[in-house]
């Protein structure tokens, strides 16, 4: 995105100030957070005492500094926001409750391909890089497959080279054309699958919902196994779960 003319920079700086701490492993003291986000010292210390002020970072014994509660809040409020439609999250508990497997739900925000909510199931394993509010990686995820299909080309290609084609397992699909070929076999009503590409030993399938919301008209339903396939049984759960959603 090309820089706003009304940029505001004091927001931007802080904005700044927040990502060093962050991703920092250990508190981070000033000086270190003005040289790792290139500011002026007087200027660092400003933000960092506003931040601290209003809770979106903590001050230390040693006077170093780590993120604060109000960062956690602000996540929660993005989980919550992600979720639209109020129908999507008993539909999903009810397919993790019949299934066991976890669920989640994706959508394109602003442009991305995110996951905007999960539901954990028994026999499904904990997978970190899939929680609410995180990006999801296109090429590797059957949520990413699912969307890409949708997309028009062109705006798939430009979405790929944005985003690069990183090989999560020996699995992962890396080259273009091959890629183009599995989403040209996406068919209405069939689930989307992946088998290993984005986790060594887990595959996923995912099912598209069609909304009549123009701005954001598909979301894909999906579901993860501790295996080499997803069970039968449970992909038709899952095609179930688009269908009710569709409906709703």
């Amino acid at each position: 995105m090309d820089e706003p003319a009304d940029l505001v920079r004091s927001v931007s700086r802080a904005l700044r100030v927040l990502e060093e701490v962050g991703l920092a492993t250990a508190p981070v003291p000033v000086k270190a957070i003005a040289r790792r986000a290139q500011l002026n010292l007087s200027t660092t210390y400003h933000l960092v005492r506003t931040l601290a002020y209003e809770g979106y970072l903590e001050r230390t014994a040693d006077g170093c500094y780590v993120m604060g509660t109000q960062v956690a809040r602000r996540y929660r409020d993005l989980q919550a926001s992600l979720r639209g439609s109020p129908e999507a999250r008993p539909v999903i508990s009810h397919l993790v409750a019949t299934t066991g497997h976890s669920a989640y739900l994706s959508r394109v925000v602003d442009g991305r391909i995110v996951i905007t909510d999960v539901v954990e199931g028994e026999q499904s394993p904990y997978l970190e890089d899939l929680e609410a509010g995180l990006p999801a990686a296109a090429h590797a995820t059957a949520a990413g497959k699912a969307l890409l299909s949708t997309m028009p080309s062109s705006r798939r290609r430009s979405y790929l080279e944005e985003q690069g084609l990183r090989p999560f397992t020996a699995r992962t699909t890396t080259d273009r054309e091959r890629l183009e070929a599995d989403l040209a076999s996406v068919r209405p009503g069939a689930p989307v699958v992946e088998h290993g590409e984005f986790r060594d030993g887990v595959s996923c399938a995912a099912a598209l919902v069609r909304r009549d919301v123009p701005a954001d008209p598909w979301w894909p339903v999906v579901v993860s196994a501790r295996a080499a396939e997803v069970p039968a049984p449970v992909e038709e759960r899952l095609l179930a779960a688009a269908a009710d959603l569709s409906a709703r």
